[in-house]
């Protein structure tokens, strides 16, 4: 195994800079659970996902733009977990932690063009909820099928071209040191304390498209929600007020392990600079790992046409 490892190196030292990724050494003993664990997180969040777009497509009840919205969200979900999975697997389980640059720019690239696009479909989600409690009777009008496939669009093109100069503004950069990155698989924050040079207009960039996306996608969300809120207060009866309060408990529990484990790691990275490594790679195992298992099972919980679904395929009378 030394053998095939030197001859690894040698290819990857010829093919041009390799990173190194480190899984979790501190729990050398551990390594085998926190790799089941982690299988075990892809499983539920892969199958999950793919259930619902399979029910989305089904159930003709479900063709409507909430429900469109929430199969973008699954496909962004798929994409984070399929993005992360390749380096986490031969990091955890096959004792492989080398990566080429051209590969881990990729991985990067994916990473957060996915996450991007949550960010963005969950305030194209609260626009629905907005639209559907403030005005119901203009809901078929403004949210037409047409519109809903533009604000997809939108989204898509919108990540895409937040995230397209990343690769780029870091290969120009020189790395000479040891590029040992602190997770399983690469991040933006995390490359950027690598190379030798001046990397200053990468992190003014990266931070720039965290408020730009993140920072006003989470505003619009919060004010569309006040906005709901003051609609809802409007209404006479209290069993009323609960019931279209309800329909936005699976949102906001989306909105909320997207945003929480988000700004978390952003804050841990820029002010917990003396935190131990195992913190940071906690709460970046949390963001990547738990919105996409998540998201599938709050919605299966508070739909009532999923959970009819999911009962009818797998209690079949």
């Amino acid at each position: 195994s030394n053998m095939q490892y030197s001859l690894r190196m040698l290819h990857l030292n010829r093919g041009g800079k390799i990173f190194t990724l480190t899984g979790f050494p501190e729990m050398e003993g551990l390594q085998h659970w926190l790799a089941a664990l982690l299988l075990l997180l892809y499983a539920i969040s892969i199958l999950g996902n793919i259930l619902i777009l399979f029910i989305i497509k089904e159930e003709q009840s479900l063709h409507q733009p909430m429900y469109y919205f929430l199969s973008l969200l699954s496909v962004s979900d798929l994409g984070v977990s399929f993005s992360t999975l390749p380096t986490v697997l031969a990091a955890l389980c096959f004792h492989a932690p080398e990566t080429a640059f051209d590969a881990c720019l990729t991985q990067m690239f994916f990473i957060h063009f996915f996450s991007w696009t949550e960010s963005g479909i969950l305030l194209a989600m609260s626009f629905d909820r907005y639209v559907a409690i403030c005005s119901p009777l203009r809901y078929s009008s403004v949210l037409t099928d047409i519109r809903v496939a533009h604000m997809g669009i939108s989204i898509i093109v919108r990540s895409f071209c937040m995230v397209f100069p990343l690769p780029f503004l870091l290969k120009r950069l020189p790395f000479c040191k040891a590029n040992v990155l602190i997770h399983s698989y690469c991040l933006h924050p995390d490359l950027i304390r690598l190379p030798c040079g001046d990397a200053t207009i990468n992190s003014i960039y990266g931070l720039f498209i965290v408020i730009s996306a993140f920072g006003v996608d989470s505003v619009l969300i919060l004010l569309s929600y006040v906005l709901i809120l003051h609609s809802v207060l409007a209404i006479a009866s209290q069993e009323e007020r609960l019931k279209t309060l309800n329909t936005c408990v699976s949102h906001i529990c989306a909105v909320l392990i997207f945003y929480v484990p988000m700004v978390s790691v952003s804050m841990v990275h820029r002010f917990g600079k003396h935190a131990p490594e195992y913190v940071h790679k906690f709460m970046s195992l949390v963001y990547l790992f738990v919105p996409p298992m998540l998201n599938p099972i709050i919605y299966s919980i508070k739909t009532k046409e999923i959970r009819k679904r999911l009962h009818k395929m797998f209690f079949k009378p």
